[in-house]
């Protein structure tokens, strides 16, 4: 089999070491949905941002909102900082606009930490935060699409998946370890919240040795540098036949380098919505976010303790150890669907069965949260509804937890790419800061009801990604506007004809198929 085949995997050391420091930018996402929402658990947190129950009693509501506003700030200010870079990617490139990410994200964080208990500073402090993490979640992902050889370009991308549940996970633990050999003061939860800084901090400095794009530099006419960068990415000569026949598939930017150095964010996005088959994946991706976002991901990871506890898990340590094993379970099946799972059966068949286990999961939950919620006499029940938490990480983690990352980065040609991406990210982090917001109220009026909107949510995901998402895997990104051609509603079964069952693509159908089908092309979709 093709997915088994070593040559697949043997890369550059140099590569790897890219790949590696690039995925790392996600840190910064996934450290705050486990290590700083569950250090809002801790008694030191609520007792200094006065989020103790006991002071509410009179205002349940304004604890709820308090709550939510602490937990959701850092991602409305993520989807001003996914739109920054809009201008920020194009103009100073991917690498740069990495670095600015971590240092704004560093700023924030440094605030946040030491706020002391004022309310209003650690919500400044969380929406500057999210300004960085936000523009991390476009750069870092975009950056890895157009590094990566199209056999391993899902691998790549999802490595940076793998790092955000990593430090998520480690999240958890750090937070678990503290409220058992820490005193309940500012120290433990300053300790707890402070530290990301230190990995992002060394990830920040590994990326001067790294390059920029090769289809970055080929953008802006810099084609020797871009064959350059690409032959050491891949430990080859910039004569290798290899190396030459990856850099046929970026000619065409030469070909357009006036019209690439001067096109703006709007013609951009105007191309996009005038160009038919540009419009179809434009759509397409906001669809995924949208479904991805309310489908309950996020709500459930940053209250995951208090889902627990909803399941029957009782005690402020038990509800924080079985958050750590939820972001284990995710991390898993995460690295399963990044090292072997995406590239083997593909993107579309992961978003559908992700989303029809996320669906089981939630059926059950609700119905459980229905009829018999916390109920101490259905031990059977109790353990069943922890269980389907469990259920729905491994779909979430397999599907839509990942996807639109790498849908969003590999679907658009160069010109179009960040301004169609960035848009999507900065739904993305609309939608999640509304859900994040939204959750703890969702779950004060009633907690089966939340259920039943992300399982419909999922219903209604399965039926418009089932006939609207097409296969991706294999496809090179120069070859995209051909799968997307024709009617929406046969998406499901498109294919490029140059690409086979496995995925595979020839040397020749690159240099003679591409440069064919891209003069045939109209001048607008180059």
């Amino acid at each position: 089999m093709q997915w088994l085949d070593r040559s697949r995997w043997t890369t550059a050391p140099y590569y790897a070491f890219v790949v590696a420091v690039m995925a790392c930018g996600t840190m910064t996402k996934g450290y705050d949905e486990g290590g700083f929402s569950a250090s809002m658990k801790l008694t030191s947190f609520e007792e200094d941002y006065n989020l103790l129950s006991a002071n509410w009693k009179n205002d349940p509501d304004g604890l709820t909102n308090r709550t939510a506003n602490i937990s959701s700030f850092l991602t409305l200010g993520a989807a001003f900082g996914a739109l920054s870079a809009l201008y920020l990617n194009d103009r100073f490139g991917r690498l740069l606009s990495f670095r600015l990410g971590i240092v704004v994200w560093a700023i924030g964080t440094f605030i946040q930490v030491f706020s002391s208990g004022i309310y209003g500073l650690i919500l400044f402090a969380r929406i500057f935060a999210g300004l960085g993490a936000g523009l991390l979640t476009v750069t870092s992902p975009m950056y890895l699409s157009e590094v990566a050889p199209k056999a391993t370009r899902g691998l790549a991308v999802g490595l940076s998946m793998v790092t955000l549940l990593g430090i998520l996970t480690v999240g958890f633990f750090v937070n678990y370890g503290a409220s058992i050999h820490m005193a309940a003061t500012r120290t433990q939860y300053r300790l707890v919240q402070s530290i990301p800084l230190i990995p992002v901090g060394i990830v920040f400095f590994l990326s001067f040795w790294c390059p920029e794009t090769p289809r970055y530099l080929a953008s802006k006419n810099r084609h020797d540098e871009a064959k350059e960068v690409l032959a050491r990415l891949r430990g080859a000569s910039s004569t290798d036949e290899s190396v030459l026949a990856e850099f046929a598939e970026m000619e065409t930017l030469a070909k357009q380098r006036a019209e690439l150095a001067s096109i703006s964010n709007w013609q951009a996005l105007k191309e996009s919505q005038l160009n038919p088959n540009y419009r179809q994946r434009f759509w397409l991706l906001m669809a995924m976010q949208t479904i991805a976002q309310w489908s309950g991901g996020n709500g459930i990871t940053y209250y995951i303790s208090t889902i627990f506890e909803y399941a029957g898990v009782t005690g402020s340590n038990q509800s924080l150890i079985s958050s750590g094993v939820y972001g284990v379970v995710k991390l898993v099946f995460t690295m399963a669907f990044t090292w072997g799972l995406i590239d083997l059966f593909g993107r579309r068949r992961c978003a559908l069965t992700g989303l029809s286990l996320q669906l089981a999961g939630h059926i059950y939950m609700g119905a459980y949260m229905g009829l018999q919620p916390g109920s101490a006499d259905n031990e059977n029940a109790s353990n069943a509804a922890i269980a389907s938490v469990f259920i729905y990480a491994v779909g979430w983690s397999i599907g839509l937890c990942t996807i639109p990352y790498l849908y969003g980065s590999e679907i658009f040609p160069t010109r179009i790419r960040n301004v169609c991406y960035a848009s999507s990210m900065g739904l993305h982090w609309f939608f999640q800061f509304a859900v994040v917001r939204v959750t703890p109220n969702m779950f004060a009026l009633d907690v089966w009801g939340a259920y039943l909107f992300w399982a419909l949510i999922c219903f209604f995901g399965l039926l418009i990604l089932g006939i609207w998402m097409p296969e991706t895997k294999g496809v090179p990104m120069e070859q995209m506007d051909e799968l997307f051609a024709g009617p929406w509603y046969l998406r499901w079964n498109a294919r490029v004809k140059d690409v086979d069952v496995n995925g595979s693509f020839t040397s020749e159908d690159v240099e003679s198929h591409d440069h064919d089908h891209v003069r045939d092309q109209p001048k607008s979709t180059l």
